[in-house]
This record gives structure tokens, sequence and C-alpha cells, in this order.
């Protein structure tokens, strides 16, 4: 059962509600979201997307809440996170023409998702879809689950072992 309702939980106008201006490309943060933990402030940001990412947003966050069981949201660098207990799995956020799915540690699930971005760490991967036609639900919620199994521990570097 889903936690949270992107349109029951913003019955209310939350703060910062007005359209969002969206980039280009990744140059810095990706929105003038503030930066906040939980399911309102992410829920708030996807609801000030303009159509068509808001309808892609919506859908990916419905996918995410299938995929990982304990999800956490953030909004961070203008976009929403999305992570487990242990820290951040994966990222979205909305630009001109298409919505960004950055999974952080993406070079460590398979199949390597295609798109590398700018300016997001070298082993990011994701993909970038201008509709909700273009997503592979099947392959996302598999990314999905893949990537809450390897979470980018924040503030814990991995040993010369591996281990944490």
């Amino acid at each position: 059962m889903r936690k949270g309702n992107i349109s029951k939980d913003l019955r209310d106008p939350p703060i910062d509600a007005a359209a969002i201006p969206l980039l280009v490309s990744m140059t810095g943060k990706a929105s003038s979201a503030k930066p906040a933990e939980g399911d309102k402030p992410v829920f708030a940001y996807i609801a000030s997307l303009p159509q068509p990412q808001r309808g892609i947003a919506e859908r990916l966050d419905d996918l995410a809440m299938q995929a990982v069981p304990g999800l956490k949201r953030a909004v961070k660098w203008g976009m929403a996170y999305y992570g487990v207990a242990d820290g951040w799995c994966f990222s979205s956020g909305a630009f001109v023409g298409h919505v960004k799915l950055m999974f952080i540690r993406g070079t460590e699930i398979s199949p390597e998702p295609p798109i590398s971005p700018t300016g997001m760490g070298k082993a990011t991967r994701g993909i970038e879809p201008a509709s909700t036609d273009e997503l592979d639900e099947a392959q996302i919620i598999s990314w999905m689950a893949q990537a809450a199994s390897k979470p980018l521990l924040v503030g814990k570097k991995p040993k010369s072992d591996g281990t944490r």
C-alpha cells in the first residue's frame, strides 16, 4: 500500500507550490525546490512541475513505492531523492523536455542504464524519458530494487575490503 498520495496529500496548497522553472540540463541544482526530507516536500516538488514532466515524475514515484520497501523521500539539490534507511539510491528531476531518473550507483546495476549524466558522479547512470509512454516499468522497478540493495551510505566510505 502506498504511503502517501500526491494529489490527496496536496489538498492544502503547499508552500512554494508555484511552478518551478525547468532547466535544459544539470548546472548545479536542478531547480529552486527547497531541500527537505519526507514525503510531503517531494509531493510538493512533483505537484509544482508542468506536464508532461509532472505525469512522468508521479509515475516514477509510484514505481519507487512499489519497488522499495521502507522507501524514504527527500528533496535535495532541487530534485526528488529516494532511498532506504542506510542511504540514497536514486533521484528524479525535471528538465525541459524530459525527466532524469538517475541511479547513484548505476554502474553496479544490471543491465546498466544507458545515460551517463554530466555533473552527477562517475558511477551514476539513468534514463531521460520525455513521456510516460517511454517508461519500461518492469525494467525501472528492477533497477530501483537493485539500487535499494546498494544505497550510497551517507558519511561512510568503504574500507579497502569493501565493508563499511
